[in-house]
């Protein structure tokens, strides 16, 4: 007895010290920051946008224990280790079930794992079906005990658990198999997230819907006994059904996510100054209209709070998988022609420099400026005109002899000034083209640039992080666009711009542009605080036939202005010296232009003419009919000159309502054949033009 009493002594402490030497040995458990997780963006709300996967190709998203349901935790300790808070690592009484079972049977018949051990399983990423491995895992499980607290482990747990595929986490699993977040699941959505690491493979819901449905059922039986659950809402959570159907991760917001990604690549979460219920539903409305469009026609939308420079919607293409379409191409960025949509700013300019106001006349014609000889886009020319109805109509040549007034690189000085950052063809000055889209912009400095002018000529600097998620760029100027006067003349004429929604809401001011050749239709609109920017064309440069952004990119703004509010957000009102200079008349040197061609102040016309349409003349509108039966069309602008206001229109003999004091009427006829037009002076003099609309 002596001899074995020493021999088992020896023995027992030749294996305590080969325990202790062996638990020395281990390797540190890894912290857990250094564990790899997926890349996430969140929106203005810290709701998931996009997700990456790990650099182990995983989809294993951060997640804190107190954004999952607590349910979850009761189910998952009542099923896998009730003495989870009692025990260091090792449940003696179940490993010691587990080892006699083995024993009996030559095999592991049932765990005795702790929550703990499974921790250190998952983090070696090792199977235990032999004596060694789980001496081992016993050993780590230790080890862990002592490096992190409980709530630690649990945590360790939830983001390594497991379920199916490359899927590892809670998180990633209630995205997958349930399409929500896991701050709050069913009773029965519980239970499947407890049952399924148990074998993950073999229980998966879409391949194996009644093993997972067994396996879930088992843990809520077992939540009953611990007193987790009421046997009503077992019974209630079995006859559930199981989800078979596997949901992809969220896509939101695709290309800024991308974007955000790709330049700070070690920042695992990116907070983004998106709104993820806007952003989704103008990518829903994106791909509607897409589908409209033929393909390769892409689409591209950015829409910011000029108030506080948020950009909080922003889709470089309708789908980034489409790849008919190119859809990884984000046009938000991509430098186009902008067409007509910086003739608001040329005005500004000379409104700033004195070359003309709103009311002051400039002389549509055919203009030959140094050998520079531009057209208007339907090659038609209007005649005497006042500025507000040129930039209303996006005249060219009128834009072209401001521009000459105010000078090119002022303008693209000013355009700089908002952010922008234009294009010129290299080694070429700017020249009077730039006036009609003769250079590059992106989608973004446009935004940006109109963003400037509703703040009344204020630069603001858009961004799309909350926190600095991208590296800063050049200080912003705090020079201004367009002085305050200026940039609230020009905003007043783009508000009387034809409005799609109904008479009743308040309007938005907005310009379109159409570029050389069909290729990029453009809409830029504002209201009191946001400002919208839509992009139509093809993404390779190709022409589109037809497409312009009147017909094309307008019907788009407005819809994007409808989906941020019914009611628009109302402008500020006019200053005072802003409201005098509108309703005022205008200055004798400035009754026309102070442009190259009108430096003398020609004599005012009394008699009252009707300058366009001509008398007889036929005018094709473009009327279709719709499903509803009505009549819609491009509408007609009816201009007159000379006279004296207020006056008074008749369209067909009936009243038409319109501003007396301006010199022409917008109207939208209903249905094609003749009509008849009747403008009175306050002096009782009459004019009448009688014209064929089809």
């Amino acid at each position: 007895m002596a001899i074995a009493g020493v021999c088992l002594c020896t023995f027992l402490g030749a294996g305590g010290w080969k325990v202790l030497s062996d638990f020395k040995a281990l390797a540190p458990p890894p912290q857990i920051s250094d564990l790899p997780l997926s890349v996430v963006v969140l929106d203005r709300e810290d709701r998931l946008l996009r997700a990456f996967t790990s650099r182990d190709e995983k989809w294993r998203l951060p997640v804190e224990l107190d954004e999952i349901d607590p349910l979850y935790v009761q189910m998952l300790l009542s099923f896998e280790d009730k003495r989870f808070f009692e025990h260091d690592g090792v449940d003696a009484r179940a490993l010691i079930r587990s080892i006699l079972q083995g024993v009996r049977h030559g095999r592991i018949v049932s765990g005795g794992s702790t929550l703990t051990m499974q921790v250190a399983r998952l983090l070696d990423e090792a199977p235990t079906r032999s004596a060694r491995r789980k001496y081992e895992q016993v050993l780590k499980a230790v080890k862990l005990e002592q490096t992190y607290s409980k709530e630690d482990i649990l945590r360790l747990y939830v983001l390594r658990a497991p379920f199916g595929g490359n899927l590892e986490g809670v998180r990633a699993a209630s995205l997958t198999w349930f399409g929500k977040e896991p701050g709050r699941l069913t009773v029965a959505e519980a239970a499947l997230l407890v049952a399924l690491p148990q074998s993950p493979e073999a229980r998966r819901p879409d391949r194996f819907p009644d093993r997972a449905r067994k396996a879930r059922n088992r843990v809520l039986a077992r939540a009953v006994v611990a007193g987790v659950i009421s046997p009503a809402e077992a019974a209630s959570a079995s006859a559930e059904p199981v989800r078979t159907r596997r949901n992809n991760m969220p896509l939101v917001a695709a290309h800024e996510s991308r974007h955000v990604r790709i330049m700070a690549p070690k920042r695992a979460v990116h907070h983004l100054t998106i709104d993820k219920d806007l952003q989704s539903a103008l990518e829903a409305l994106a791909r509607t209209r897409a589908n409209s469009f033929p393909v390769p026609v892409s689409l591209a939308i950015i829409v910011a709070d000029h108030r506080s420079g948020e950009i909080v919607a922003r889709l470089g293409a309708p789908d980034l998988l489409d790849e008919a379409r190119l859809g990884h191409i984000d046009m938000t960025r991509a430098v186009r022609s902008p067409g007509s949509t910086l003739k608001p700013f040329i005005y500004g300019l000379a409104f700033e420099e004195g070359v003309g106001v709103p009311q002051s006349l400039i002389r549509d014609r055919p203009t030959n400026i140094g050998g520079y000889q531009p057209t208007n886009f339907d090659r038609a020319y209007q005649g005497t005109v006042t500025l507000r109805e040129a930039l209303q109509l996006s005249l060219n040549t009128p834009a072209v002899q401001l521009l000459e007034a105010v000078g090119p690189a002022r303008l693209l000085a000013r355009l700089k000034r908002a952010g922008a950052r234009p294009v010129l063809e290299k080694g070429k000055p700017a020249g009077l083209a730039i006036s009609l889209g003769g250079l590059g912009l992106s989608l973004k400095d446009l935004a940006q640039a109109y963003g400037a002018l509703a703040r009344g000529g204020q630069p603001i600097e858009f961004r799309h992080c909350r926190v600095s998620c991208l590296p800063q760029g050049p200080q912003q100027q705090s020079q201004k666009v367009l002085s305050a006067k200026a940039a609230v003349m020009v905003s007043d004429i783009l508000v009387g711009m034809p409005q799609l929604q109904g008479s009743e809401t308040q309007h938005i001011a907005y310009k379109t542009g159409t570029s050389y050749g069909y290729r990029d239709a453009w809409a830029l609109g504002f209201d009191g605080k946001y400002v919208a920017a839509v992009w139509v064309g093809r993404p390779d440069g190709s022409p589109v036939p037809g497409q312009t952004g009147q017909k094309t990119s307008v019907p788009i703004l407005f819809e994007v202005f409808q989906k941020l509010s019914i009611a628009r957000v109302p402008f500020p009102p006019h200053p005072p010296n802003v409201a005098a200079a509108l309703a005022g008349d205008v200055p004798l040197p400035l009754q026309y232009a102070r442009t190259s061609g009108n430096r003398s102040v020609p004599r005012q016309e009394d008699r009252l003419l009707i300058s366009y349409p001509p008398d007889g003349a036929e005018l094709h509108l473009g009327l279709k009919p719709s499903e509803e039966g009505r009549q819609f069309s491009q509408p007609l602008v009816v201009k007159f000159k000379g006279g004296v206001a207020p006056y008074a229109v008749l369209v067909n003999g009936a009243p038409f309502q319109t501003d007396s004091t301006q010199r022409q009427l917008i109207w939208q006829p209903e249905s094609p054949g003749f009509a008849n037009v009747t403008v009175k002076d306050a002096s009782g003099k009459s004019a009448s033009v009688s014209v064929k609309i089809k």
